[in-house]
């Protein structure tokens, strides 16, 4: 049986992390548009438009990239997902949320009523404590 070489994309995770993303349970090549999924350590199913999605990979290749992938994802992938996260934090608000904050302000920044105030004036002083 022929095999799919996997060299280049074990070398291409190792030495240029940035072309690949993980979303949908696969690992994502970008400018290949080369999709990988892990069914188990020594497996690996590619999804391509082109004909290597044909052929499959040798389950000791497989093992080889599902190792680097292993690494890509806990020294790139996963600080990268944790710092997205924090920066969403700071993010500016939504124009629903800022059109609620500003309602909310202005609500409570109104002067009383004559009415009001006159109505809080006339209550007996109550003892403290």
């Amino acid at each position: 049986m022929t095999y799919l070489e996997l060299a280049p994309a074990i070398t291409a995770i190792r030495s240029r992390p940035e072309e690949f993303e993980f979303s949908n349970n696969s690992l994502h090549h970008l400018s290949s548009r080369h999709r990988f999924r892990f069914l188990n350590d020594d497996e690996v199913q590619i999804d391509a438009v082109c004909d290597c999605a044909t052929l499959r990979a040798s389950p000791e290749q497989s093992r080889a990239f599902h190792a680097a992938y292993k690494e890509w994802h806990a020294s790139y992938w996963r600080p990268l997902e944790i710092n997205r996260e924090f920066a969403s934090h700071f993010a500016p608000p939504s124009l629903w949320r800022r059109a609620a904050i500003w309602l909310l302000r202005s609500l409570l920044s109104r002067p009383q009523s004559a009415k009001a105030r006159t109505v809080h004036a006339a209550l007996p002083l109550q003892p403290v404590g």
